[in-house]
Parts: C-alpha cells; structure tokens; sequence
C-alpha cells in the first residue's frame, strides 16, 4: 500500500502560499493565523471558516482581508455580514460554504483544522479538488480513512499532518523507503490523570479533566487526552497516513513531550523527532513543506533536559485507548461508531450530564449495539456515526428516566 503522504505534491515550493483555512477561530486556527503573521509575503490568507463564532471570525477577517469567508452555523450569518458590511469580503454560510470554500481554485493549501466529525465533507471536498491539505481533523481519516486515501490517489491529493504525533512520524519519515519501516510508535503524555488512582476517577470533574500538563488545546481534544481517546484516534489515522497495519502501531506514555513519536526500521535503527511542546513547528511544518522557514519559536534548552522517560499504556486506567485498537482491528464503520460515540460523550461531560467514566462506558455500549458495514461509502458511513451518536442519547436518557 503506497500511503497517504507519498502522493505527489501539488504545490510549487517556491511560489507564495494561499490558505483556505477552516476552523480559524479554534487552537490550530488561531496558531495558525500567529504562523502567517510570521511571513507576510509568503503566505496569504484567501479564505477562512469558522463554526460559529462569528465575532472573533469577523476580527480575523478584518486583519487578513480574505477573498471569501464561511460561518458554518447558518444562524449566525447574518451577524457576520453585518460585521463585514463596509468591507469587500463575501460570506457565505453552512456546510455548502465549507465546502466551497475548501475546493477554491484560489487556495493552494487547505488547512482542515475543523473539530469532530463536521470536518469530513469539507476535508473530502478538499481531497476531491487535488488540495494540498494540513491536516488536523483526525476524525476524517478516523472515519473514512479507505474513502479518503482511495479519493487521494484518484485526484492527487497531498495529506500532510499537523498533528504533533504525526508530523513527527512523517518528518522522521521523509527521504525514506516506506518498505524499511518496521512500526512507529506514537508517544502520549498520559495527560492529568497519568498517577491518580482509578478508584477516584468516579469523582474526576470537568475542571480537573480541562488541565493538562504540557499542552494548550480545546475543550474537546483536551478532553481526549484525558481520556487517552485522543491518542486511540491518532493509532486509526497513522493506519491510513503511512499504510500500517495496526501491529506495526504502538503507543508508549512519555511524561515530558519532548519525543513526539518515533519511527523503528528494519536495520533496527529509530529515528525519533523533538521539540518543545508548541503546536506552532508542526503547523508551520506543514504549510511550509517540503522546506523549513527560519521561525523564533522555542527550542529545547539541552542544559536544563535532564530526563526521558516511557511508561507502557495502562489499558485499565484508560479504556478509551484500548477500545480505539479494537475498533481499528476491527475495520470497516466501527472506527466511525467509536469517534461518534465519543464525541457525543464527550459533549455531555463537558455539559456535566455524565462522570468522566461514563465516556468509555457508553463507546462501548454503542460499538456493542451499533451494526457494523464495511464502511467503503460515505452514506455508510454517515449512517453508522448518526446510529451511534442516537446510541449514546438513548442510553443517557434511560439513566436519567
């Protein structure tokens, strides 16, 4: 299998870079933006997209001046245009402006950094017009990963990952032969609740699950990493990024985040990527590629560094990570259930209608209930993630009656 990052780019390196970004009001949206600032004259800004935070949306707009911008929540349109009234910028709304938005001939790179499942069709569309995509929507690939590399292939597509995890597996791998690869190994920092007892995890609250240790990032994906979701989603997409089979996947906890992951050979050589937990490098990474800009971000001060440790995943402290590998192992629409029945978990967490072990109760429930398909199409697909999302609803409202 030749995987996703292997397919030919489509993008000349030396001409300016014009970005279609959607979520830009979200963490790698924003850090996105802070990335263009940097370099005015090498990236420009033709369109941004935003769910429905429309006012730090109009913001946006006013300081880069896109061509075009989308609110994906249509209620919320009209406030925008308003906001953008003695402006020349067009706005547009609702999924069909997403998706118009990611197939603008205008734009040579997508960045996909929409949150969840919502992200898909406009990452297709992306996929479908031959788009260089930045990758941050794992659920796409979670999802439709056979759909996504078969459209990738079919229209020459380029995936490129921002994700911390895989970007350092696609750096480590670039200028290899992809049949020397033994496995690679993406690291965790086993996130707040790496020492606290599983007995307490009853009592975990939203505030403590919203705190992690090393990196800032939104609610939900902060949420995952508490759960170690987060890193079972991340084992699903390298399957489709770099043509794995879920053996040659593993996982290991390191505390610092300092190795992002690492990639083991047949030789028996490893070759690991680090840095200091910014998600700035793997952005900037990934619109720059396959060069590298000079950038004032962090570096690892060698002087102070004075430990890296790993630590085998607990399964039973985190079952979250242990149900993402069956899912994988199991093919078809069920990495689809598993991501939909997590988010709808997840939401209800946030919403504090559900204790933090009731996530990976219910995910289970729902791949245990949901019919599984061989996921080759997109309505299949669609049909098993709103099945398993009705699933979660179901066995919420039954406790509550």
């Amino acid at each position: 299998m030749i995987p996703i990052y292997r397919a030919p780019s489509p993008i000349q390196r030396d001409a300016p870079r014009r970005l279609a970004l959607l979520g830009s009001t979200g963490s790698i949206g924003t850090q996105t933006l802070e990335i263009v600032k940097l370099f005015p004259e090498r990236i420009s800004v033709h369109a941004l997209a935003a769910g429905s935070n429309w006012e730090l949306l109009a913001e946006q707009a006013l300081a880069f001046q896109p061509q075009v911008v989308c609110i994906a929540e249509e209620a919320r349109y009209a406030s925008l245009k308003d906001a953008l009234a003695t402006t020349s910028i067009r706005v547009v709304s609702g999924r069909e402006g997403l998706c118009e938005i990611a197939s603008a001939e205008e734009a040579d790179v997508v960045v996909a950094a929409i949150v969840g499942a919502a992200g898909l069709r406009p990452t297709l569309a992306a996929v479908e017009s031959g788009k260089m995509i930045a990758l941050a929507n794992k659920e796409t690939l979670v999802v439709a990963g056979s759909l996504v590399e078969r459209l990738a292939r079919e229209y020459g597509s380029m995936l490129i990952p921002v994700d911390s995890e895989h970007s350092a597996i696609f750096q480590c791998l670039v200028g290899e032969d992809s049949d020397s690869v033994e496995s690679v190994t993406l690291t965790a920092s086993g996130g707040p609740f790496r020492q606290r007892s599983v007995e307490t995890f009853d009592a975990i609250t939203r505030a403590e699950a919203l705190n992690h240790p090393n990196w800032s990032m939104g609610a939900k994906i902060t949420i995952d990493s508490a759960t170690m979701m987060n890193k079972g989603l991340e084992v699903i997409e390298a399957r489709w990024l770099f043509g794995l089979t879920p053996e040659e996947i593993n996982v290991i906890v390191h505390p610092q985040s300092i190795i992002h992951s690492f990639v083991t050979f047949s030789d028996g050589s490893a070759k690991a990527q680090l840095g200091v937990p910014d998600m700035k490098v793997p952005i900037q990474y990934a619109l720059t590629f396959p060069d590298r800009w000079p950038a004032p971000h962090d570096r690892i001060d060698w002087n102070t560094l004075r430990s890296l440790n790993f630590e085998k995943p607990d399964f039973h402290r985190f079952p979250c990570l242990r149900l993402a590998f069956e899912a994988l192992k199991q093919g078809g629409s069920a990495p689809a259930v598993l991501n939909a029945a997590n988010e709808v978990a997840v939401a209800l967490f946030l919403a504090d209608q559900i204790g933090f072990t009731d996530i990976p109760r219910l995910i289970e429930e729902a791949m245990s209930s949901v019919p599984s398909s061989d996921g080759t199409d997109l309505d299949s697909l669609l049909a098993a993630d709103e099945s398993a999302r009705q699933a979660v609803r179901t066995s919420v409202s039954e406790l509550v009656t």
